[in-house]
């Protein structure tokens, strides 16, 4: 286990509603009602229960609509991550911390790399300089869970597909010795177990199979939110 990131300071409060995807009206313990960004746009399945607990944290500025962001909320007896934003941040710091070692070996660390037949960007680009090999890392926030069992996606997501597809060609296409991983980022703690969702998006289980068959790397990497801190727990089993 490795503490991976620390929130900024954090307010408790309680879920009133969320609402045009970006939007959560939140109470604070002092009664203030707030409305905090929502960066999770998808339909948060099993996530989103009005009246849970809630974490937001404050950022002032005159560049924010909001000056809140909401981060976690409590159910199932722990705390789940709610913030879509803060997963490639957290793998970007533990990529530079070589604290995966299932992608090793690597010499450099590059992200929102462009690429692809359809116009994408990986999210993280490693190579490794003794060797010239190249790894395409793209990293998938999950939260929706069935027991122990994580799945993702939760709804029919055309941009993941692209995104395997891109993968699978990269692999093919590359004239340079190329990987691709895909990275599941378990934002929840109680999940040891991770499988495609696929009664939400059989397309995209059906493309993942393809993908695991030609060779990409699928990482289910379990977090456990303890506020102020989120812990790495290692990998779930596939």
């Amino acid at each position: 286990m490795a503490i991976v990131h620390t929130y900024p300071e954090l307010s408790k409060g309680r879920l009133v509603s969320r609402y045009k995807r970006f939007f959560a009206d939140i109470e604070l313990e002092n009664g203030t009602l707030i409305t905090a960004h929502c960066a999770n746009t998808g339909p948060m399945t099993g996530v989103c229960e009005i009246g849970s607990p809630v974490l937001v944290s404050y950022h002032p500025s005159p560049k924010r609509k909001l000056a809140y962001s909401w981060e976690a909320i409590y159910l199932d007896n722990q705390w789940i991550g709610i913030n879509t934003s803060l997963p490639n941040r957290i793998i970007g710091n533990m990529l530079e911390r070589h604290l995966i070692p299932e992608l090793e070996p690597y010499t450099t660390v590059k992200g929102e790399v462009s690429y692809g037949l359809e116009k994408s960007r990986i999210d993280f680009l490693l190579t490794d300089a003794a060797t010239d090999r190249q790894i395409y890392v793209e990293v998938k926030n999950t939260t929706w869970a069935i027991a122990n069992l994580a799945l993702f996606p939760d709804t029919v997501t055309t941009r993941g597909q692209k995104h395997l597809r891109e993968l699978m060609a990269v692999m093919d296409n590359s004239h340079q010795p190329t990987e691709a991983a895909l990275i599941f980022f378990i934002n929840r703690g109680d999940c040891d177990r991770f499988a495609s969702g696929d009664q939400a998006d059989p397309e995209y289980g059906n493309l993942l199979k393809t993908a695991i068959a030609k060779g990409v790397k699928v990482l289910p990497c379990r977090f456990a939110i303890d506020p102020p801190q989120v812990i790495y727990l290692g990998l779930a089993s596939l």
